[in-house]
C-alpha cells in the first residue's frame, strides 16, 4: 500500500487518458499520457478511474443477522472508498458503528434508524415506543459527521398494523434536524400510494424497482403517477439491489419509460454478497451497463449523485488538490449470466471489475 506514485495512461470515463500524480495521499497534478515522472503504481493502459465509488445502502454492522457485514469487505475491498449504512443502528448502537468506522479504510457514513434498535430485529418499527424522537435527535447531532440522513422502512414485515404513523413521525423528527429521509418501500400494507406523497424534495426512495406487487409501476407497464409527482418534487431514486428488491423486468419497465435512477446502490450484506444475488456493487453496475445505460451514466450513479446527497462535493471532483480517493476499473468484454432478486437471468456481454482503490490517498491493487 502506497500514498504517492503515478498512475500512468488511464482512461476516464469520458474517453481521455491522463496521468495522476499522488503525493502523500494528495491528488498532485493530472496531465496528459506519459507526462510525469515518478515511480509508476498502476499502468492504466486498459483501465478506467473515476472519484471513488460510493454505495449509498450498505449494511455494514456486523453484529447484526441477516443484516450485516464488516466496513472494508463491503468497501475498499470491492473497489468502494465510501459506503453509507442505511439505517443498520438507530439510537442504541450508532455509537458503536461510528467508533469502527474511525478504524477503518473505508469512509463511513450513515443513515439513522428511526427505531433506535435499529436492525437488532427485522420488524423494527412495529412498536412505536421504539421510536424515541430524543434519543433519535441527540444521536443525530452528537454524530453528524457521519450520519446524512434518517432511515424508515415502511413494508408491512417492518411495520406490522402500523402503516404510515413510523414515516410521519420520520418527517417530523426530520424537519428537526433537517436531515433527508431514505424510504425502504416493500410489501403492502402501507399501500404505495400511501406513501410516496409523503415524502419531499431531497428525500430517498430505495428499492424502487422491486418487483413486488406494491410497487411504483402499474399492470400496463407504466410509472404510477404518485412516482411522477414524487419525481417532480425533486425526491431522489435509489436502486438498492439487495435480496429481494430489484428486478430486470421492471428496470425495463423503467428505462422504456424514461424512469432514471438518481443512485446506484447495492444493498450488500455478507449472506447477498458471499451467495448472491448482489455479490458486489461492481456487479450491480454490471447489470445495468447490460441493461443499456452507458457507463458515463453508470458511473455517475456511484459517484456525482450519491455525493451531492451526502453533501460532500470533494468526493465526486477529480480535481487536484483533493485528497485522493479514486476508484480504477476494467470494463470487460466478456459473456456473463447476472441474476436479479427474482432469480431471473440476463445475459450480458460486458463486465465491470474493480482493479484498485485509492482510499484516503492511500494506494491498494485489488
Amino acid at each position: 500500500m502506497k500514498s504517492s506514485g503515478i498512475i500512468q495512461n488511464i482512461a476516464t470515463t469520458k474517453g481521455n487518458r491522463v496521468d495522476i500524480l499522488i503525493e502523500k495521499g494528495i491528488l498532485k497534478k493530472i496531465d496528459k499520457p506519459k507526462s510525469l515522472n515518478g515511480e509508476i503504481i498502476f499502468k492504466g493502459d486498459d483501465s478506467v478511474v473515476s472519484t471513488g465509488w460510493i454505495d449509498l445502502h450498505v449494511h455494514a454492522f456486523s453484529d447484526f443477522t441477516p443484516y450485516g457485514d464488516n466496513i472494508d469487505d463491503i468497501g475498499i475491498n470491492q473497489g468502494v472508498t465510501t459506503i453509507v449504512d442505511a439505517g443498520s443502528c438507530g439510537a442504541n448502537r450508532i455509537n458503536e458503528l461510528y467508533d469502527r468506522a474511525l478504524k477503518s479504510k473505508t469512509n463511513v457514513f450513515s443513515f439513522l434508524n428511526i427505531s433506535k434498535i435499529g436492525l437488532e430485529r427485522i420488524d423494527e418499527l412495529s412498536n412505536l415506543e421504539w421510536i424515541d424522537a430524543n434519543e433519535c435527535m441527540n444521536a443525530a447531532r452528537k454524530y453528524k459527521e457521519m450520519i446524512i440522513g434518517l432511515k424508515s422502512r415502511i413494508s408491512s414485515s417492518v411495520v406490522k398494523g402500523n402503516g404510515t404513523i413510523p414515516l410521519e413521525k420520520a418527517i417530523e423528527l426530520s424537519d428537526e434536524l433537517n436531515l433527508p429521509i431514505m424510504t425502504h418501500i416493500g410489501s403492502a400494507p402501507p399501500k404505495i400510494e400511501e406513501v410516496i406523497p409523503l415524502l419531499r424534495k431531497g428525500d430517498i426512495i430505495t428499492h424502487f424497482l422491486n418487483g413486488k406487487d406494491n410497487n411504483l409501476f402499474d399492470d400496463k407497464n407504466k410509472p404510477l403517477d404518485v412516482l411522477l409527482d414524487a419525481i417532480n418534487r425533486g425526491v431522489n431514486l435509489d436502486v438498492g439491489h439487495g435480496n429481494a428488491s430489484f428486478s430486470f423486468q421492471v428496470a425495463k419497465i423503467a428505462k422504456e419509460n424514461n424512469i432514471h435512477f438518481n443512485t446506484i446502490s447495492s444493498d450488500i450484506y455478507k449472506k447477498n454478497r458471499l451467495e448472491g444475488p448482489v455479490f458486489s456493487l461492481s456487479n450491480v453496475l454490471s447489470k445495468f451497463l447490460n441493461l443499456g445505460y452507458s457507463l458515463e451514466e453508470v458511473i455517475n450513479a456511484v459517484t456525482i449523485h450519491p455525493a451531492n446527497i451526502i453533501n460532500k462535493v470533494y468526493l465526486s471532483e477529480l480535481k487536484e488538490g483533493n485528497i485522493a480517493n479514486l476508484t480504477i476499473f476494467d470494463v470487460l468484454d466478456k459473456e456473463v449470466e447476472f441474476i436479479d432478486s427474482d432469480r431471473k437471468v440476463m445475459q450480458g456481454s460486458k463486465l465491470i471489475k474493480e482493479r484498485g482503490v485509492l482510499a484516503n490517498g492511500e494506494f491498494i491493487e485489488l
